[in-house]
């Protein structure tokens, strides 16, 4: 049985690479231009030693306990760690100098604790702004409207370093309007990436899931993260 799901698991991130690999094709970029993002939570450990052998490269956990009981696999497969949940700020002391990066940060004081333990630590924790494309009340981010001046303000901490913007649109049966919420949050990026604001280096647009990652490619993402595409559907109510 173990046999059979690692041969399925092989066969879901071949084809995820495969697929990947088409949509940047069609987009006028390589596929080493784009990074997945394996989504591990609720994924046992040895099946995330099995994804990052087939070439998993990074992962993302969106809990922070779940985080550090995975960190030594994580580390001794030499993986990227992102931290890819909402974030609170009590937390945020487990997760600098473990994490490569935090994809999450949609408010000032959540940038502040980051960058106030950064320092400390001595180390300098690189970040995504979380943008809430879709002004859903039930969803974190930052408003459209109001993140330009957080960028500014996060852009002026010391130890901690913007590399790009972070969504996750709404559910859509319409792809038109799944279509517009990525092309907006490519517009965001690119515009901020052409105010060359201090600290903010704007190289990553995380945006796509296992459902839509190919169509968020085709819109300007470089960086997906794909969950159950990979590891199958997971009992999200444990």
């Amino acid at each position: 049985m173990m046999e059979r799901s690692l041969d399925s698991l092989r066969e879901n991130i071949k084809i995820i690479q495969d697929r990947v690999a088409e949509a940047a094709f069609q987009s006028g970029r390589n596929y080493k231009d784009i990074t997945i993002l394996a989504a591990t939570k609720m994924v046992a450990p040895q099946i995330l030693q099995s994804a990052i052998d087939f070439g998993i490269k990074c992962v993302g956990e969106s809990r922070v306990q779940e985080l550090l009981q995975k960190y030594v696999y994580f580390k001794e497969k030499e993986c990227q760690i992102h931290f890819i949940g909402h974030l609170q700020r009590n937390k945020v002391k487990h997760l600098i100098g473990k994490v490569d990066m935090i994809q999450s940060v949609d408010r000032l004081l959540l940038a502040q604790e980051i960058s106030r333990l950064s320092v400390i630590k001595k180390a300098v924790t690189e970040v995504l702004i979380e943008v809430n494309i879709g002004k859903e009340g039930s969803k974190s981010g930052v408003d459209v409207e109001n993140l330009e001046e957080l960028l500014y303000e996060i852009s002026e901490l010391p130890g901690i370093k913007i590399r790009g913007l972070m969504a996750i649109p709404p559910v859509c049966e319409d792809k038109k309007l799944k279509e517009n919420y990525f092309l907006l949050m490519k517009r965001l990026f690119v515009d901020l990436s052409a105010k060359n604001i201090y600290n903010n280096i704007m190289d990553y647009l995380s945006m796509g899931m296992s459902s839509d990652y190919y169509e968020a490619i085709l819109h300007g993402a470089n960086m997906v993260r794909v969950g159950s595409a990979i590891f199958g559907k997971r009992n999200y109510g444990v």
